[in-house]
């Protein structure tokens, strides 16, 4: 039974991740998610409550969490500042493949209609961030006058509306090459400036230059 019951839950989850992703809270009723996981709306009450209570466990799932995210920046074969980027263009893949994460930001973004509190999606992936920066400034790969928590408080909310406007604007296939845009201009304002003792450092060859299909070892395949 306790089998059967999480296989329930998890066909009402990911029924209600589709809807959301496709036309929001507003539009999505608990018989839209009925019908779409073939469950009855009794099952969806029984699991979930409410409609809200159904919608913040979508964003729990992956959108606030981000299970993978601890794996992704604790390799320090990695630089720090390539780590980074690396997982940025995970996420980047997740905002846009993924029913779960494309459900949760779309429900981040629709939160004032949603009668309950909708969990902080960027807590850890800002932590992520401002942990990687730091590690990358005491390796002198960044500028010491950058603060590490202040620059995470900036990048995460200037990728997250990247990835929301790019694919508005152009399509989900554009994102790679719009996000490799963004680290071409945004990695040397991070970088500390050039020295004759360590050039390679400031100089964007290799895995810098074009970023994807590599991402550096810890990001996307």
């Amino acid at each position: 039974m306790q089998e059967r019951a999480k296989a329930t839950r998890r066909s009402l989850l990911e029924a209600a991740a589709q809807l959301f992703a496709e036309q929001g809270y507003a539009a999505t009723s608990v018989n839209d998610i009925s019908a779409r996981s073939g469950r009855t709306s009794g099952a969806v009450y029984f699991h979930y409550t409410s409609k809200e209570g159904i919608a913040v466990a979508v964003v729990e799932d992956r959108f606030a969490t981000w299970p993978q995210l601890a794996a992704r920046y604790g390799d320090e074969t990695v630089t720090p500042l390539e780590r980074l980027v690396a997982l940025s263009y995970d996420i980047a893949h997740a905002l846009t493949q993924d029913p779960m994460a494309r459900a949760g930001a779309r429900l981040w973004t629709e939160r004032t209609v949603i009668k309950a509190p909708v969990p902080d999606p960027f807590a850890l992936w800002t932590a992520a961030t401002t942990r990687l920066l730091a590690e990358a400034r005491a390796a002198g790969h960044v500028y010491e006058g950058v603060r590490p928590a202040r620059a995470a408080r900036a990048l995460v909310p200037a990728f997250f509306g990247l990835c929301i406007l790019t694919e508005a604007l152009e399509g989900a296939t554009a994102l790679d090459d719009r996000l490799t845009d963004w680290w071409h201009l945004t990695l040397p304002s991070l970088r500390p400036q050039p020295s004759p003792g360590n050039p390679a450092l400031h100089c964007p060859t290799g895995p810098w230059r074009g970023f994807p299909p590599s991402a550096f070892s810890t990001g996307r395949r």
